[in-house]
């Protein structure tokens, strides 16, 4: 059988020279490669109570919703700015080069709910950060946030130091 990191094409030079892209299609695009990662991320969550799974767009609704169907949770999205149409809670938050807002609806999480967060990829850590913000805004408790893939030269871990945070596959670089 082959390991997950062999389904994620790495792709040299994207978006440019000195970074190394890290293609999670490759993965979605093969069922065996989907159902290793679906399967990893849910081992991550063995032996951890909870209510809810969050997902951030758009590729934390691709890994969190087959979680959440396997554990008979609710899943909750996390959109970008203006997707949601009910009352919303937003929280904007540093990119690279400006800023993006992202939201919540705000009776999508309970005063009191244990909450999972879920995406495919840690960078930085920005935008799962500000999902967590919210969540907390919400009076909800992250009691966990996985990832399939983690990039550690971009020290996201650290900015989420105060949160339990694991990832299938670590890569050291950016």
């Amino acid at each position: 059988m082959k390991k997950l990191e062999e389904y994620v094409r790495s792709i040299p030079g994207f978006p440019e020279e000195g970074i190394i892209f890290r293609d999670v299609t490759t993965v979605l695009q093969d069922a065996d490669g989907l159902k290793l990662a679906i399967d990893s991320l849910l081992e991550l969550l063995k032996g951890i109570e909870f209510d809810v799974i969050v997902g951030t767009e758009s590729r934390g609704f691709i890994f969190g919703v087959p979680i959440a169907y396997a554990l008979g949770k609710p899943f909750v999205p996390c959109r970008k700015a203006g997707k949601l149409p009910c009352e919303t809670v937003s929280k904007e938050y540093d990119l690279e080069y400006g800023t993006a807002t992202i939201e919540l609806h705000k009776d999508s999480i309970q005063k009191g709910q244990k909450v999972v967060l879920v995406d495919d990829l840690i960078a930085t850590g920005g935008t799962i950060e500000a999902c967590a913000e919210l969540v907390e805004e919400l009076g909800g408790e992250v009691v966990k946030i996985v990832f399939l893939m983690e990039l550690a030269g971009l020290k996201g871990r650290e900015r989420l130091s105060r949160y339990d945070v694991e990832s299938v596959i670590t890569y050291d670089g950016k």
